[in-house]
């Protein structure tokens, strides 16, 4: 039973959803962040919770905590490419000295551990879709290769962690997320175009926008994490939607469900932008008894009326 849980990058888009999701099943929740990419309006609404508690900590340099703990979820890191290109030293340092100091927490405690990788670690894929058994595709000397490579030495650390001292981990590889509290100025796909579609801008697509992405609405996401915390599978998982789209079409989707009147423009491609992403679920249905249920139209929706509230 998780009765109390740590959560690095606590105050991030996917973390504050975690946080909500214990905090909803009884656990006590201590969200661990540096405030780097998280905001503390992403867990406003949880302060005067009793069972709630937050420390600003920078897990690369400490992380202790006194007291017992069941689970140590380690989800800090910038996440979107203008975030890493930003800061690619924190990036790197967060996968690999944040990693080693949540893993030295949860094996001091004797808690389980849980990781967020990405489906990133497929890079530009040669596979689609992704299946936990494909090994990649990284440039490990290019823009994108400081996140790429922060969370494949992530997993490598955990699965050392696991193997050599026993202790047990959960490996998640998440696909493209988006939902309630992700920054307006994130950089990723979905709140660049409702961003641009609301303020009446043009609606940015990169190359020529035939390059795919799988949509994953966050708490979709939280159901798959949670699912396999309390399972017995170690991973890794990969957690997201099979259903692949073009960026094209997701910008005239986004477009159409805000009745914008934005024009598209077309933008030279980033460097190692992935052409494909759509992850093979099957061992998550199999393992997990997990696959998606929000549509994706559904998801823009409740997704859209957030950034209303914000822009």
């Amino acid at each position: 039973m998780i009765k109390r849980v740590l959560i690095t990058g606590g105050a991030g888009f996917l973390g504050s959803h975690l946080c909500d999701n214990f905090l909803k099943k009884g656990a006590k929740v201590i969200a661990v962040d540096n405030l780097i990419t998280g905001s503390m309006s992403n867990i406003e609404h949880l302060i005067k919770n009793p069972r709630f508690s937050f420390i600003k900590l920078d897990v690369t340099s400490y992380l202790h905590v006194p007291g017992p703990l069941d689970l140590v979820m380690h989800f800090a890191s910038p996440a979107s490419p203008i975030d890493y290109a930003r800061w690619p030293i924190p990036t790197l340092k967060v996968g690999a000295l944040g990693t080693h100091k949540a893993l030295g927490l949860a094996k001091d405690k004797k808690a389980i551990f849980a990781l967020a990788s990405t489906s990133e670690v497929y890079g530009d894929p040669e596979v689609n879709p992704q299946p936990e058994t494909y090994w990649g595709n990284v440039n490990p000397i290019g823009p994108r290769g400081v996140y790429d490579e922060a969370k494949r030495f992530a997993e490598a650390m955990t699965m050392a962690y696991h193997r050599y001292h026993g202790m047990p981990v959960r490996i998640a590889r998440i696909f493209n997320t988006y939902g309630p509290r992700m920054r307006t100025e994130d950089g990723r796909a979905v709140p660049n175009f409702i961003t641009q579609a609301l303020r009446g801008k043009p609606i940015t697509v990169y190359g020529d926008g035939s390059q795919t992405r799988s949509l994953t609405y966050v708490s979709d996401l939280v159901d798959g994490i949670d699912r396999l915390v309390r399972s017995k599978e170690t991973g890794p998982i990969n957690i997201g939607n099979p259903v692949e789209m073009t960026l094209l079409e997701i910008a005239e989707t986004i477009k159409r469900l805000t009745r914008s009147r934005s024009k598209i423009v077309f933008k030279k491609l980033p460097v190692d932008d992935p052409k494909v992403r759509r992850p093979d679920i099957a061992l998550a249905r199999k393992k997990l008894k997990w696959a998606p249920t929000v549509q994706l139209e559904e998801g823009l929706k409740r997704t859209i009326a957030y950034f209303r509230t914000v822009l």
